[in-house]
């Protein structure tokens, strides 16, 4: 087995997994249907097509910046037609957003069928976008495959993928929260319905699946200016002897 790892960036992301009617969430890290889903647009497939191989992937992120929680305020005007009468009327929505945020998301499986989804996203069939067709993603998605490495190893092993500004700004030390597919029987494990059956408009169909989030993964941030151990090329003194 081997994984492929994905980076995730945008201005805005938005990853629903129980939204009704006008009232559209999102949860703080993205879904195993918006992956889906991503991948099933890159690889060219139909709503109506099987997922199936799709869903055998072993699902998990890494959560590399929270980012801030944005709601998008609407006022919708439609308009209804019945027999000679037309009417207007104005009904209020609701739409969360996930501003700034970065995520390093990994698939494990297959080595082949990880090289097919790879080749894909970097010559996508259909526009990706994270989680709405209003959140498109910024810079490369696929990372590459991290051959013979499992799921959570790659995800503890991969580089921060914040900016060198974005660090500065943070502790010497960043705790980052990874959540994978769980088992049964995992300790603190719990359920999210954002396993997709199918994305057929006409009976799009979703199921629970046990998730399980791990020990916060503590890395050293190098660019951290609270880091008391950066070294720095200026010398002070040396410019006192030279006077």
């Amino acid at each position: 087995m081997s994984t492929l790892l994905l980076r995730l960036a945008s201005p805005l992301q938005s990853w629903g997994a129980d939204s009704k009617f006008n009232r559209r969430e999102t949860e703080r890290a993205p879904t195993k249907s918006g992956i889906i889903g991503l991948i099933a647009a890159a690889l060219g497939r139909q709503r109506h097509e099987a997922i199936d191989d799709l869903r055998s992937l072993r699902f998990g992120v890494r959560i590399d910046q929270e980012g801030t929680l944005l709601r998008d305020f609407h006022m919708v005007h439609e308009e209804l037609f019945w027999k000679r009468f037309t009417s207007k009327y104005a009904h209020l929505t609701n739409r969360y957003y996930l501003s700034d945020a970065l995520f390093l998301v990994g698939l494990e499986g297959e080595d082949e069928f990880l090289r097919r989804i790879d080749s894909a996203l970097q010559n996508p069939y259909y526009p990706l976008f994270l989680g709405r067709r209003s959140c498109p993603p910024e810079g490369r998605v696929s990372l590459g495959i991290r051959s013979g490495i499992d799921l959570l190893d790659a995800l503890k092993e991969e580089p921060w993928l914040v900016s060198e500004y974005v660090g500065r700004w943070k502790p010497a030390k960043v705790q980052l929260r990874i959540i994978t597919d769980a088992e049964e029987n995992d300790e603190g494990s719990f359920f999210q319905q954002d396993d997709p059956l199918t994305f057929d408009q006409t009976h799009r169909k979703f199921e629970h699946r046990i998730l399980r989030q791990h020990p916060s993964h503590v890395i050293t941030n190098f660019y951290s200016r609270h880091n008391s151990n950066v070294v720095t090329n200026h010398d002070p003194i040396a410019e006192l002897e030279e006077v």
